[in-house]
């Protein structure tokens, strides 16, 4: 006979399943700003963060409304791959795309360790209020009644000597619950040590990863001319899109730091190339070194655009303001 007990949950597990689907909806909604603000023009690394945020919101309704270990499990795994896609992105590049040190992405990242362990110790309690595989002579003990022949006495309709107890009496129930017990030991450790690892190897990835670039060398920037959708497009020597950030001003470049490292300032006094025509010029860079300018616009390159011929950056809402690809006119 399978005997469950009429709540829902002890305490602790219940709070391990809202803290959990808490922590996993915060990283959905990291990933779903990152997506809305650049990372959806990114080949296949925008449609991975619109998944990510898509089955994340999914499994945190799950999480809350279900005492299901499987979407506790499946939460838990999810937190686990999302983190482990990071850590690729930033060590070896991901689809293309190396990922750079951003608070975003470390927020992100401690945010899915925490979700892990939270919700994989959600998944190993899940049902612990359940009770399986309880004698039907032993169930009314079990909540307080006292059958006959529970503990060694003969029921109504038994043979003299084949009551319940002799099969599962007080000492069967102690060893079973400390076999679960060491059980739940072994997996809590378990849990502990992979959210350890996962977190040490976020620090060794943050360490490692490009931070913010030191101060433009004065070099010459060389730029030309490309046709993106049939229209002349100013790049760089290498033929990627150059683009403004409409916060600037004619003197000063508002975009450093974090902003930096995706919209990678063109250093030094630019020279133009065939099919350039306006004003070029340099302003100083907050950290020092000259950045180059057309007709007034401070000039970056993005990192989203791999190779000559693309303009993912164009009409993006990232880093405080929009940016825009610079159109020539001939």
């Amino acid at each position: 006979m399978v005997v469950v007990r009429g709540d829902h949950g002890s305490t602790p597990q219940l709070g391990l399943r809202i803290s959990g689907a808490v922590l996993l909806a915060v990283s959905a909604g990291i990933h779903l700003d990152l997506y809305l603000t650049g990372y959806r023009k990114i080949p296949t690394i925008g449609w991975l963060f619109l998944l990510q945020v898509i089955v994340g919101f999914v499994l945190t309704i799950a999480a809350l409304v279900t005492r299901s270990r499987l979407a506790a499990a499946a939460s838990a795994a999810l937190a686990l791959s999302t983190l482990g896609a990071y850590l690729l992105a930033v060590w070896i590049g991901l689809f293309g795309f190396k990922e750079i040190r951003t608070r975003a992405g470390l927020a992100a990242g401690l945010i899915e360790v925490a979700a892990f362990a939270t919700l994989a110790l959600a998944a190993v309690t899940a049902n612990s209020g359940r009770h399986v595989g309880a004698p039907a002579g032993l169930s009314a003990s079990v909540f307080g009644g006292a059958p006959a022949g529970a503990f060694g006495g003969t029921a109504v309709g038994e043979p003299a000597g084949t009551g319940t107890g002799a099969i599962s009496g007080p000492g069967h129930r102690a060893r079973a619950r400390a076999r679960a017990q060491s059980a739940m030991s072994m997996v809590v450790a378990a849990v502990s040590a992979v959210s350890v690892a996962a977190l040490a190897l976020l620090g060794v990835a943050v360490v490692s990863a490009g931070g913010s670039p030191v101060a433009a060398a004065d070099v010459g920037a060389n730029l030309k001319t490309v046709k993106i959708g049939g229209v002349d497009v100013l790049a760089n020597a290498d033929g990627l899109t150059l683009y403004w950030f409409a916060p600037d001003t004619t003197t000063s470049s508002k975009c450093f730091g974090s902003c930096a490292i995706y919209w990678p300032p063109v250093s030094g006094s630019p020279a133009a190339g065939p099919g350039v025509t306006g004003k070029l010029g340099t302003i100083k860079r907050p950290g020092g070194g000259l950045q180059a300018t057309y007709n007034g616009h401070p000039l970056y390159t993005y990192v989203g655009d791999r190779r000559p011929g693309q303009a993912n950056g164009n009409d993006l809402d990232l880093n405080g303001g929009f940016w825009y690809d610079i159109r020539v006119s001939r």
